[in-house]
């Protein structure tokens, strides 16, 4: 029977779950509030302004209520409002504020520099058929 760290998909998700934390430990360390999932949340958001809370969901990868837990804790720090939707009552629009702009851009350079330290040491080649592979898994699993 294999042992655990030779399984591949084993290693991509402590790669993935070392790196959410080594990022999480850095943002506290410099003095930041926010965590991933909000900074995830918020560039969504930004990048895509007219998205619902159900893409949202899928594109960081979490369930509708995290996503809703998320979502109240970045309204109530005053980093995105609910305003309310012109074409139906019953949604609201996600609109990031100047708070949560601000936010995105003073992160940006760490998030920048957690990216460099996590991929210190891997050739640009090694990077590239890393990410090839990965994309072929998931259309693999679509």
């Amino acid at each position: 029977m294999e042992k655990l760290e030779d399984i591949i998909f084993y290693n991509m998700d402590k790669a993935i779950k070392s790196y959410r934390m080594y990022a999480q430990k850095k943002l506290k360390e410099n003095g930041f509030s926010i965590t991933i999932d909000q900074w995830l949340i918020i560039k969504t958001i930004l990048e895509n302004p007219t998205i619902t809370q159900q893409e949202i969901a899928k594109n960081v990868f979490k369930d509708n209520a995290s996503v809703t837990r998320i979502i109240d804790l970045l309204v109530k720090s005053k980093c995105l409002e609910r305003k309310d939707n012109p074409g139906d009552r019953r949604k609201s629009n996600l609109v990031v504020t100047k708070e949560g702009e601000s936010i995105i851009y003073k992160v940006q350079d760490l998030i920048l520099q957690n990216r460099k330290n996590a991929l210190n040491h891997i050739a640009t080649e090694e990077l590239e058929t890393m990410n090839t592979a990965l994309k072929k898994v998931i259309k693999n699993c679509s």
